[in-house]
């Protein structure tokens, strides 16, 4: 159970200059709304003295908490294990270059007090350079909201809030933060949109370049399988499996032809084949019936977990 109001989670790497301003404004922020809190940082592996700053901020603060990567995994890992330590209702993820602005918490809170359960952060005033961060964001939300039929504007913006029993139950792994909404819509979760101030970066420089489209367009297909088959994996295997039959077939026929023509010819490469691809088809069948009746049991057990939760309150 949690026993705090809100955590602030923010994911770092090598923002030795930024991370002491950053404390500091998201602290007065939160000062001010009257909630119990956390603010955790994140540290993913960092080469510089980051890390150190944040040790002298605890000792001065207990708000603030600290994980520490012992190599550099990534910004989702990091923003994973924020949520898996996080004790508030209510998770709010941000970057931490101060380009995300704090005073926008207090709106993003009110907007999941209305009742949603994830509120996505869009920076409609974005500073950022046109060719390498602007025009690829564009495409990339235009093209994740037509695939994964969740029309967010600004998937890649890290300022967001949750309500934590829905974002622990998401997984994450590689690029997939930006595919949150997505994935929650799965659960039929409520999903809301705001404006937030964007400023350009202080220190250093941005972490993330045109080579980030690959790593997103692989995430990319991997979320449409999920959303398209989640409720339906026989017919996702089932799919799959056409490809391996269908090969089986061509090399079942071929190896006919090749014993009409050369009677004294050896078929063994073409039998072995054929019984490899064919058992590889009933194999992917079979596993789609699996999953199929694991989800099927799966959601009986919720439905009655529900019925029981529905009476208790009754």
């Amino acid at each position: 159970m949690s026993n705090l109001d809100l955590s602030v989670i923010v994911p770092l790497y090598n923002e030795e200059e930024s991370v002491n301003p950053l404390f500091i404004a998201i602290d007065k922020v939160l000062k001010n709304l009257k909630l119990t809190y956390e603010i955790i940082f994140v540290d993913d592996g960092s080469t510089d003295k980051m890390f150190e700053n944040i040790e002298d901020l605890s000792h001065k603060n207990t708000h603030l908490k600290a994980i520490k990567f012992r190599a550099n995994y990534g910004q989702t890992p990091a923003m994973a294990a924020g949520i898996d330590y996080a004790q508030g209702d209510i998770l709010i993820t941000m970057d931490g270059d101060l380009q995300n602005d704090p005073e926008d918490i207090p709106n993003f809170i009110k907007k999941i007090n209305e009742g949603y359960d994830i509120v996505v952060g869009w920076r409609h005033k974005r500073q950022d350079k046109m060719i390498t961060r602007k025009i690829p964001s564009k495409i990339a939300n235009w093209l994740i909201g037509k695939v994964t039929g969740v029309p967010i504007k600004d998937n890649g913006c890290s300022l967001k809030a949750y309500r934590a029993r829905v974002i622990k139950q998401v997984p994450l792994y590689s690029e997939m933060h930006r595919f949150i909404p997505a994935m929650a819509s799965i659960a039929g979760a409520k999903i809301a949109e705001i404006k937030v101030r964007h400023h350009a970066r202080k220190f250093g420089e941005s972490k993330y370049g045109l080579s980030r489209i690959f790593k997103v367009l692989s995430d990319l297909i991997s979320i449409k399988m999920i959303i398209s088959f989640a409720s339906r994996p026989m017919i996702g295997f089932g799919v799959v499996s056409i490809i391996p039959f269908i090969l089986s077939i061509m090399t079942f026929i071929l190896g006919f032809i090749y014993k009409i023509n050369a009677p004294d010819g050896s078929i063994v490469i073409f039998l072995g084949s054929f019984l490899l691809l064919g058992s590889l088809s009933l194999f992917l069948i079979f596993s789609g019936m699996l999953c199929e009746i694991i989800y099927k049991t799966g959601n009986v057990k919720l439905d009655r977990l529900s019925l029981k939760t529905t009476l208790k309150n009754n």
